[in-house]
C-alpha cells in the first residue's frame, strides 16, 4: 500500500533539535526509516540556509528544503528555487524601532546577519530576508507587535516566547511547504508538519497533519492535530513510528521533482 502521507517537514529548533542543538541518534533512525520508505523528509527552518544546511547532510537530504521561514525555498541543496525579499525601507524602519526601544535585532541579508555589533546602516545596497527582535519585557513586545501590524505588508511571528520574527506579507513556511509539494507533485494532505513556535503555525494548520512538539507553545498545541513528546524526548521519532510507518508495509514509489 501507499503511504498516506508523503512529506514529512520538520522544524529545527525546538523541534528536530534537542535543547544541545543535536539530532540525537535515536531520531536519526526514525528519519532513515521515513527516507526508505519512501516518504521524503524537509527541513522547514527560521534559519539561513547556511546554518540549516550541514543537519541537512547529516541526514543525507537531497530533498528541497524552506529556510528564513519561507523567504527561500530550495530545489534541493544549493538549487534555490525561489526567494522572496523585504523592502529596504521596512528593515530600516524596524531598525529604528529597535533602537528606539533599546532592544536585541537581527537582520538576515543574503550574505550575513547583522546585529549591533555589525550594523553598518547600508540597508539600501543590500537584499533582506528577514528580521527580528528578543526582549523578555512583554510590555515592550506587546508594543513593537502593534507597530509592526500597523506598517503592514509584514508577516510576524515567532520562534520563541520572546522574539519577533517578521518576513514578507504572505511568505511562511505553509507558502514555502506548498511550493516544496509543487517540486515533488504532491499535496498539502500529503504532508505531515511539525514544529513548536507561532512560524510553525500556518503550516501546522493547513498540512495533511499537524503535530506539535511536548514542549511546543500552547497556541500552537491548540491548533495542531496531535501533540508528541519534546524536542529532548525524541518526538519526531515518536511521529514517524505513529503516523507515518504505522503501517505494515509502505512502498518506496519515487516522486520525480519537477
Amino acid at each position: 500500500m501507499t503511504a498516506k502521507y508523503r512529506l514529512l517537514a520538520l522544524d529545527m529548533d525546538g523541534t528536530l533539535l534537542n535543547d544541545e542543538q543535536l539530532i540525537t541518534p535515536e531520531t536519526a533512525k526514525w528519519i532513515q526509516k521515513a527516507k526508505n520508505a519512501g516518504v521524503y523528509v524537509c527541513l522547514s527552518t527560521g534559519r539561513a540556509f547556511r546554518s540549516a544546511l550541514p543537519y541537512a547532510e547529516q541526514l543525507g537530504l537531497l530533498t528541497p528544503m524552506v529556510t528564513v521561514n519561507g523567504s527561500e525555498v530550495w530545489r534541493a541543496p544549493n538549487q534555490l528555487y525561489r526567494r522572496s525579499l523585504m523592502d529596504p525601507q521596512l528593515v530600516t524602519k524596524m531598525h529604528e524601532m529597535a533602537i528606539e526601544y533599546g532592544i536585541w535585532f537581527w537582520a538576515y541579508s543574503l550574505n550575513e546577519v547583522h546585529k549591533q555589533d555589525n550594523w553598518d546602516g547600508d540597508v539600501k545596497n543590500r537584499e533582506w530576508l528577514k528580521f527580528g527582535y528578543s526582549t523578555e519585557d512583554n510590555d515592550i513586545r506587546h508594543k513593537v507587535l502593534m507597530r509592526l501590524q500597523d506598517m503592514g505588508g509584514l508577516e510576524v511571528t515567532n520562534s520563541s516566547p520572546y522574539n519577533l520574527e517578521i518576513n514578507p506579507l504572505g511568505v511562511n513556511k505553509a507558502s514555502g511547504i506548498k511550493s516544496v509539494c509543487k517540486l515533488l507533485g504532491i499535496n498539502m494532505s500529503q504532508v505531515v508538519a511539525v514544529g513548536d513556535s507561532l512560524n510553525d503555525l500556518a503550516v501546522i494548520q493547513k498540512a495533511g497533519l499537524g503535530v506539535a512538539m511536548g514542549n511546543a507553545q500552547k497556541t500552537v498545541k491548540q491548533e495542531a492535530d496531535v501533540v508528541v513528546a519534546s524536542n529532548n524526548e525524541d518526538g519526531i521519532a515518536e511521529v514517524i513510528q505513529k503516523y507515518i510507518l504505522s503501517d505494515a508495509k509502505i512502498s518506496g514509489d519515487s516522486v520525480t521533482v519537477r
